[in-house]
């Protein structure tokens, strides 16, 4: 038994290891006097001072954070209808559609941008932030359910009986007593579809339009035209310092949505 705990701790600590001496590197790096990738020759803030004064550096971020808490409030508010309906009524096809609000997790990003591409195409719609505003609901949306939902099997319906019984309607014992127990989970569904949208590549690629980038996009024409300048490993160094928050606070909250 000791050497089977050996070797797991070996291979944990060699995964963790493959995902983050690189994370590790590219941050020293952010620091790095020379223009090297391989050498550190000294220190300086350069990088990020070049960073700070970029304009479409900020935009892009800018745009990243806008259609992320759009995309929030809309899934978020169509995962709660639907959870709510699955786990509170019997209806035929209730199962189907259960299962087919899950399908967006399971079929690859590419196939459901690549198909909501053409679908707008066919329709003659025009790419705009609005599209890429529909592509990212459409995906997150089932994120959001799955959280929510998860929170709304192990809520007792007997409260809102009992508030109901004291004389308030459905709509007053929804918001005032469903709504605040199933507060932590759509906290966490908040968080992981705002970091769903915010992170989306593929997505975003597919339904922008010309000129308009989010910071996703920013990077990958950073890097695939200038070949990772350093000044991009501060901007990644940046973009990883705002996911260490939001993964502080996903697990700060997260802790009572299984309460």
């Amino acid at each position: 038994m000791k050497l089977v705990d050996k070797l797991l701790k070996i291979y944990t600590f060699g995964i963790l290891g493959l995902i983050y001496v690189p994370i590790v590197v590219l941050i020293v790096f952010s620091f790095n006097e020379s223009k090297s990738k391989v050498v550190f020759t000294g220190f300086t803030l350069e990088n990020y001072y070049r960073l700070v004064g970029n304009f479409r550096v900020w935009e892009s971020f800018y745009n990243s954070i806008w259609i992320g808490v759009v995309v929030t409030v809309v899934s978020v508010l169509l995962a709660i209808l639907m959870a709510y309906g699955i786990t509170r009524y019997e209806f035929r096809g209730k199962t189907i559609i259960d299962s087919l609000v899950l399908v967006p997790i399971i079929i690859p990003e590419i196939v459901e941008a690549l198909t909501l591409l053409v679908f707008l195409v066919i329709l003659g719609i025009d790419l705009s932030p609005y599209t890429i505003i529909i592509g990212h609901v459409a995906f997150d949306v089932s994120f959001a359910y799955v959280v929510i939902k998860a929170r709304m099997v192990g809520y007792d319906p007997q409260y809102e009986e009992a508030a109901r019984t004291l004389g308030a309607d459905e709509l007053r014992a929804f918001t005032k007593v469903t709504l605040p127990i199933l507060a932590p989970g759509i906290i966490a569904a908040s968080l992981i579809a705002f970091l769903e949208s915010y992170d989306d590549f593929i997505k975003t690629f597919f339904t922008r339009p010309a000129g308009f980038m989010t910071l996703p996009v920013y990077i990958w024409n950073m890097a695939s035209r200038r070949g990772f300048p350093l000044d991009l490993n501060a901007l990644a160094t940046f973009v990883v310092a705002l996911a260490l928050i939001f993964a502080y606070i996903r697990n700060r909250v997260g802790k009572g949505v299984y309460l």
